[in-house]
């Protein structure tokens, strides 16, 4: 069966728990494992978090957009902005890498997305804004399959 549900909000920072939440609140419904929903949650956060800090700069006039589509036991996530854009896709998804130093950025964003998600795509061009498409195949559901 497939469902989907799609949001969108203010960039700013307290927006990003209601996003976490919100996308928590829906794919409950695949009842995934407290371990993957743990980590749909912080891929969440830290998709939202560039949104805001990197592609709007912390202008709360843009606007961040999430869809979450689940079919059978996979959840195709999306969530994009139409801010400034990422010069150097390849070179931000590196470990460690940050455009924001001065703001204490870890730059693991993109390494724990990847290490959460089953696939990750990244598209993104200057002043276009990024769009991240995430997708995980939930492991309660793959052992009901079976």
């Amino acid at each position: 069966m497939r469902n989907e549900m799609h949001l969108q909000f203010s960039a700013q920072s307290q927006n990003e728990s209601f996003a976490r939440v919100t996308v928590a609140a829906f794919i409950t419904q695949l009842d995934p494992t407290m371990d993957e929903l743990t980590e749909i949650k912080t891929v969440v956060s830290e998709a939202v978090t560039n949104c805001i800090i990197h592609g709007y700069e912390n202008d709360p006039d843009g606007i961040v957009y999430i869809s979450v589509i689940m079919e059978d036991s996979f959840i195709d996530l999306t969530i994009r902005d139409d801010g400034r854009g990422i010069i150097d896709v390849e070179e931000a998804r590196q470990p460690l890498f940050t455009t924001k130093p001065e703001l204490e950025r870890s730059g693991m964003g993109f390494t724990i997305m990847e290490n959460f998600m089953d696939e990750i795509e990244v598209h993104s061009s200057p002043e276009n804004g990024t769009e991240i498409r995430l997708r995980k195949h939930l492991i309660k559901s793959k052992m009901l399959s079976n």
